[in-house]
């Protein structure tokens, strides 16, 4: 492009003036022409030969430290030795040459060169850099000029800038204006109000042209920044904020973050979060709120029964100069949670329920509730456990405790009624309920005696007045219903005047004492009697018995005794061993142990010819009797009992021994008779006693006399006829079928009195029989055989 320049500029070569008179040569170049390009012809101009510049010294003095030009000395031609830039080497002036001294020699010759250098376009305008920010603020009203640093072309004249052009914008333009120094400026315009908040930023491009052919251009980016006026008021993305937070959230939890936008910047757009004044100052102790992020946590205790909903009032501020705020509201609403147990309340009760009481009869009215909701709140409820009670539902979570079954305070009394409640969250949650229920008493049980039956064993000879014995009787019942009495109702009216009772404990009473020997056994009938309303009661049998003490003697009955005394009888000829005298007889009103009599001799004339049998009370012959032996025989007998202490009696026996069968040999009695001792229980002992005795004296002698008939064989002794004393066998007069028992009866005071023992009788003939009034016999014991006893039959 410079060579072509320079082609250009040299084909157009200005004319060079040479000035002889002024000695001034003037070329005038454009700049940036090639190297060696012409520049004039300086032999022709100085009007020299060219061998003169060689031979003269042709020399070109400059001041420039560049050498610019040089010289063909061969052709005198002027030629470009370096390339010239004029913005370089002349800056802005508007005029630039190069001035040179020509020196001559031979002879000496001055002149002047003066070149200059014509400016050519070759650079484009161009700004300081390449991106210029101007701020301006929002609120300028239009029309409003802004001063564009300039763009700077190093060209001179035309070349340089001429013009600006700005890129098209919706809010600005360009002014030119040529100042008095010839510069050409630009203004910005402001042709439309700036608002930062739509278009904080604003870009555009500014061109400087110059005037130069051709035409160059440079370019530079203009960043207009809107400054902030604080004209706009924080702004909420959301005017309501919904929240969704479960009840048992615990502090810290994010609810949620509020955000708000101020469309100012800088403090204008700085914004502070906070509570409005409606929000209540419980909220505020439940959330708390970041001034600077707009976060909101739990701060406190949530409960979705106290409230499930809360509403936050949240404005937000900036910080300008004069601030603006903005305002929002967060609803909060708590998810519930199955955090309560279900309640159970017991509205009206009745305590106590009669046993009687009819099935469905209400005894409480029972409510319960769960403050929680949903499936959280739906409760059910039951009795735990089997009892006659049952839960009707009347309302919703409204139930009445009514009976279900029949009631018996005797079986039970109280009832401990647990209620359950439930609810059907996850997990569920229950409660627990307990009633005290008491069956009050009806007299519905009749008194009951321990034992229907009771035995009394009363010693007789008690004390009058003394207790006997407690009957008692249990009443199930309560209060008056289980109070009891006890009363004797008539059985034995002989023996209800005898035994009392004490009503109120039921202790048995003797009003007399009892004889045993007359009453042996009594019974009575007690009754025990409630006090309850409709009266009830029940009835036992007391059989009193009355039990043996000995205070009975024996008495001896059988021989008769006048005076404590009795006298037996006996022929001589009967005296050999085991002969029975007489058998002692006696009785004792008495019973068991105190009845039985043992018998002894206390004093015997000879106690070698007696022998007294000690329970049979059989007295016999021990031996044989000797003709000096005394006829009289005195035997002081002792009949004693076996009781404790033992009680006794005593009787003297007088046993006469007689010659011979017929002889009546009586004994005189010194003292007289007592009259007492023949009472009338005696004269009918008497009567018994020789009746039986006559019965069964016939029948031995039939049995004799029928033995005698079969036996004449028989051989009797002269002088003493008798059967011989020993035992007799099935061939004898007696066989064992004619042996029997006898049994003496007496009526009265004494019971009957078994003879213990079976005896044989042999009838024993003297030669004096004819004289003989009776027939004696002879018993004959059987030998080894206790259970014989003799039995004697006296006139």
């Amino acid at each position: 492009m410079a060579t072509a320049t320079s082609s250009a500029v040299y084909l157009v070569s200005l004319l060079i003036v040479s000035s002889l008179v002024s000695g001034q040569i003037r070329y005038s170049i454009p700049e940036e022409l090639d190297q060696f390009a012409f520049v004039g012809n300086i032999a022709e101009d100085l009007k020299l030969v060219v061998w003169e510049l060689s031979a003269r010294t042709f020399r070109l003095i400059s001041d420039e430290t560049k050498q610019y030009l040089g010289l063909n000395l061969e052709n005198g031609i002027l030629f470009i030795h370096e390339r010239i830039d004029r913005e370089q080497l002349c800056g802005q002036r508007s005029i630039c040459s190069l001035l040179y001294k020509i020196s001559l020699d031979n002879p000496l010759e001055m002149h002047r060169l003066t070149v200059e250098i014509i400016d050519v376009n070759d650079n484009s305008p161009g700004f300081s850099k390449d991106e210029f920010s101007l701020r301006i603020f929002e609120l300028i009203p239009p029309g409003t000029r802004f001063p564009l640093e300039s763009a700077h072309d190093p060209d001179v004249g035309t070349n340089t800038v001429s013009t600006y052009q700005i890129s098209p914008n919706e809010y600005f333009d360009i002014k030119v204006q040529k100042r008095s120094d010839g510069d050409i400026i630009a203004e910005l315009l402001l042709e439309k109000s700036l608002d930062r908040e739509k278009q904080s930023t604003i870009h555009f491009i500014l061109t400087a042209i110059d005037g130069g052919i051709p035409q160059r251009t440079g370019t530079a980016q203009f960043i207009v920044i809107v400054a902030d006026v604080n004209d706009n008021a924080p702004a909420f993305d959301h005017e309501l904020y919904r929240a969704n937070l479960r009840e048992n959230s615990p502090k810290g939890t994010l609810v949620t973050q509020v955000s708000a936008v101020d469309l100012d910047e800088g403090t204008n757009g700085e914004l502070v979060y906070s509570f409005t004044s409606h929000t209540s100052q419980a909220t505020r102790e439940l959330f708390s709120l970041d001034p600077e992020s707009g976060v909101i946590r739990v701060k406190g205790i949530l409960d979705f029964e106290q409230s499930h909903i809360y509403e936050l009032g949240v404005e937000v501020m900036d910080r300008g100069p004069y601030a603006l705020v903005g305002h929002t509201k967060i609803m909060v609403r708590l998810i519930d949670v199955n955090d309560n147990v279900p309640k159970i309340d017991v509205t009206s009760a009745s305590n106590t329920v009669p046993e009687d009481a009819q099935i469905g009869t209400v005894l409480a009215v029972i409510s319960v509730s769960d403050p929680d909701s949903g499936e959280n709140g739906n409760v059910h409820c039951k009795i735990d456990r089997s009892v006659p009670f049952k839960l009707q539902q009347v309302l919703s979570n409204n139930y009445n405790l009514v009976t279900s079954d029949t009631l018996d305070r005797e079986t039970v009394s109280l009832y401990n009624i647990s209620i359950s409640a439930w609810d059907r969250g996850f997990p569920p949650l229950s409660a627990r309920r307990h009633i005290l229920i008491t069956v009050s008493d009806i007299n519905d049980n009749a008194p009951r005696f321990t034992q229907s039956l009771y035995n009394v064993f009363l010693m007789e000879n008690n004390t009058p007045g003394a207790s006997i014995f407690a009957v008692t009787a249990l009443d199930a019942d309560l209060d008056q219903n289980g109070v009891l009495s006890y009363s004797v109702m008539d059985s034995q009216k002989q023996d209800v005047s005898s035994i009392t009772i004490n009503s109120k404990s039921g202790t048995l009473f003797a009003v007399r004492s009892f004889d045993y020997e007359e009453v042996k056994k009594f019974q009575i009938k007690v009754q025990a009697q409630d006090a309850g309303f409709t009266k009830l009661s029940s009835t036992a049998i007391v059989n009193i018995i009355i039990l043996d003490q000995n205070d009975n003697a024996p008495v001896i009955v059988s021989p008769l005794l006048w005076n404590n005394t009795a006298s037996v009888e006996i022929v001589r000829q009967s005296l050999c061993p085991g002969y029975l005298v007489t058998k002692i007889i006696a009785t004792d009103a008495d019973s068991g142990q105190n009845k039985r009599l043992s018998f002894q001799t206390l004093e015997v004339t000879d106690p070698s010819l007696f022998d007294m049998g000690l329970h049979s009370g059989e007295i016999k012959i021990v031996r044989n009797f000797k003709n000096e032996d005394t006829t009289t025989q005195r035997m002081i007998i002792l009949v004693k009992d076996n009781g404790q202490p033992s009680l006794a009696c005593t009787a003297t026996i007088f046993v006469w021994v007689l010659a011979n069968i017929t002889e009546k040999m009586s004994v005189e009695l010194h003292q007289p008779r007592n009259s007492s001792q023949f009472s009338e229980l005696n004269i009918y002992l008497i009567i018994i006693f020789g009746s039986t005795s006559f019965i069964f004296l016939v029948i031995i002698i039939l049995l004799l006399v029928l033995k005698c008939k079969q036996n004449r064989n028989v051989s009797v002794d002269e002088t003493r006829c008798c059967i011989p004393c020993r035992k007799r066998h099935s061939s004898d007069g007696f066989n064992q079928r004619a042996v029997r028992q006898e049994i003496l009866n007496y009526s009265g005071v004494a019971p009957t009195l078994p003879v213990s023992g079976t005896y044989h009788y042999a009838v024993c003939l003297s030669s004096e029989s004819s004289k003989s009034d009776f027939l004696y016999l002879k018993p004959t014991m059987p030998p080894n055989n206790e259970n014989y006893r003799a039995t004697s039959v006296s006139k």
